[in-house]
């Protein structure tokens, strides 16, 4: 005979309610906010790269703008470039190295011992990039406003229709970065640091996708960031904003997030399995 599980038995264990899940989303948050903000270094790091790059492509931008007035039209495109840029390398770091935190601390098979799933995982992840990501940015956007007086904002919706397609390529990239660590542990910890860099070359922001060679073409046309940037130049060399970049981007982000959800999901679930959680600090 099948025993039904009493109301009030069933409010006492709540893990699949929406509103456990959303207590545990926001415990796993206010984790990594107190790491964070128990040590200044930290934030520190968020806004120091950012403005590096910032002012080193902010000055070259000013010193073509004073040699050729055709170079100084192009150099409008420097600090717009890398400002976007850093939207993805900010956002994509967030994610990973607040994952692997939980590795570098042996927490990770702690986690995975409480009755967290892996949504409510990467959920609490993508909260955690977009908060360092606004951290980092919004300073550094600022200050691009005072020295250079570039307004990224005055991009007006194609700035959010760029920030959204950056963001979500962030995150997918992010999720199988993590999964590659949670596949080969630490001795893949170098592929989370430089996989974004690697694409660097192929997602043409700092020149258009007819320099590459046609055969690379292809490969970076398969980037959803590519259309991103090629829809920048648009911007501040023809007044256009191209929608059909950026539909084309989105959809490119929707397969590719998929497609990462599906990568972490499987090795996490391996690593349960083979028992590697505990092992994944050593």
């Amino acid at each position: 005979m099948t025993i039904e599980p009493s109301a009030p038995s069933a409010r006492l264990y709540p893990q699949a309610t929406p509103g456990a899940s959303a207590r545990r989303i926001w415990g796993l948050v206010l984790r990594y906010w107190y790491v964070m903000r128990s040590s200044w270094p930290r934030t520190a790091e968020l806004v120091y790269w950012p403005l590096v790059q910032m002012l080193t492509w902010g000055f070259l931008q000013n010193y073509l703008n004073n040699t050729t007035s055709v170079a100084g039209r192009a150099a409008g495109l420097f600090i717009g470039a890398v400002l976007l840029w850093d939207i993805l390398v900010r956002s994509q770091l967030g994610f990973a190295v607040a994952f692997l935190e939980e590795v570098w601390s042996r927490n990770l098979g702690h986690l995975m011992m409480s009755p967290l799933r892996p949504f409510e995982l990467v959920a609490a992840l993508v909260i955690v990039s977009f908060t360092k990501l606004s951290i980092a940015m919004v300073p550094v956007t600022i200050m691009a406003y005072w020295f250079f007086g570039y307004n990224l904002l005055g991009l007006g919706i194609a700035f959010a229709v760029f920030f959204a397609n950056l963001v979500f390529t962030s995150w997918a990239i992010a999720l199988v970065s993590t999964g590659v660590v949670l596949r080969w542990g630490l001795g893949a910890e170098s592929f989370a640091w430089l996989i974004v860099f690697a694409l660097l070359p192929l997602c043409c922001v700092y020149y258009p996708v007819a320099t590459l060679p046609v055969w690379l073409q292809a490969v970076a046309l398969a980037l959803p960031p590519t259309y991103v940037f090629e829809g920048l130049r648009a911007i501040v060399l023809n007044g256009v904003l191209d929608v059909k970049l950026m539909v084309e981007a989105f959809l490119l982000n929707i397969l590719y997030f998929a497609g990462g959800y599906a990568t972490f999901a499987y090795y996490l679930q391996s690593a349960r399995v083979n028992g590697t959680l505990v092992q994944m600090g050593e």
